[in-house]
């Protein structure tokens, strides 16, 4: 990618997508293209087709896709495997058909089999069952991955598919239903604290572990790879380092300074007992993680406490 190059991010205004037009800005990429939903329906076939045939982008990161933690896709499992497949059917379709030099597609480490060994190596993708909880997006997005390879061996595209672990970071969604365990810990600890709540409760047991990436390194690492690696083989992207949801738990109290007590309701799924990324493939190639999980969490409360102010955070 010249710093001229057409470059469309797919999803700019998500936690990924933001993260990575803010960086490829940062660096003085100057041709960055984006279009919020209104503009452009992903969904929309002709109107993606419209689209490639009038922009031409030359480089294409597909960072727009329906997310959420185990209550939202509890609850909506047919939106989760239509609209990720539609989103990705057309974008990696019309990348092909107008001439597009190369795709990022992410996929995510929450689509690994449920039981996998860890830390998870690109080669255990599908060989085990999934975790139920996510199995429609699980399914629309290994149907991506599957897809990127199929164009690159039939039309020899240069797609390219990254497995993130969890990320969190400025722009996440801290809605209490539908969004992932990080954010919803820190928005429960900052509103236990603004309100003298004696308690916070969390769901499960908080022995589940998980790999945490701030949304930046994450975005560092896609724009690397899409300048140094050009296989269509999946890449892990992570810390190579967990935590429980118990220790994360604790991080984000003393960060924000709660001083009450943890309660936990087992009641509530767990999810994946575990969940750790073997990255030696992405630091073979060079690249690691530089923001340690203390200050991704000071700098997401942060970015938080500020939006909560100006109020465009979801409440």
């Amino acid at each position: 990618m010249e710093k001229n190059s057409k470059i469309f991010v797919a999803g700019h205004r998500g936690l990924v997508g933001s993260a990575i037009l803010r960086l490829l800005q940062e660096r003085g990429y100057s041709n960055v293209i984006t279009r919020t939903r209104t503009e452009l329906d992903l969904t929309d076939q002709a109107r993606v087709n419209e689209f490639f045939e009038k922009e031409k982008p030359e480089y294409v990161f597909l960072a727009a896709a329906k997310v959420g933690g185990i209550y939202a896709n509890n609850t909506y499992p047919a939106d989760f495997i239509y609209q990720n497949l539609q989103v990705q059917n057309n974008v990696i379709h019309n990348s092909y058909r107008h001439g597009v030099k190369k795709l990022c597609f992410l996929g995510s480490s929450c689509i690994y089999p449920k039981f996998s060994p860890q830390p998870m190596k690109e080669e255990y993708l599908l060989d085990g069952k999934l975790e139920p909880t996510n199995e429609p997006y699980a399914i629309a997005k290994i149907a991506g991955i599957k897809m990127s390879q199929s164009y690159n061996r039939q039309y020899g595209t240069n797609n390219i598919s990254v497995m993130p672990t969890n990320l969190y970071g400025p722009n996440d969604n801290f809605d209490l239903q539908n969004s992932h365990v990080l954010p919803a810990l820190i928005r429960k600890f900052v509103e236990a604290k603004e309100n003298h709540s004696p308690s916070v409760t969390l769901w499960g047991t908080g022995k589940p572990r998980r790999e945490f990436l701030y949304v930046d390194d994450m975005a560092d690492a896609c724009i690397y790879l899409m300048q140094n690696y050009d296989s269509g083989e999946i890449i892990n992207i992570g810390t190579g380092e967990d935590v429980t949801i118990l220790e994360l738990a604790e991080l984000i109290r003393t960060t924000v300074g709660y001083h009450g007590t943890l309660e936990f309701d087992s009641s509530q799924p767990n999810g994946t007992p575990r969940k750790l990324l073997d990255v030696s493939k992405l630091r073979s190639l060079g690249w690691t993680a530089k923001i340690d999980l203390r200050s991704g969490i000071r700098k997401t409360i942060d970015w938080y406490e500020h939006h909560l102010s100006s109020h465009h955070v979801v409440k």
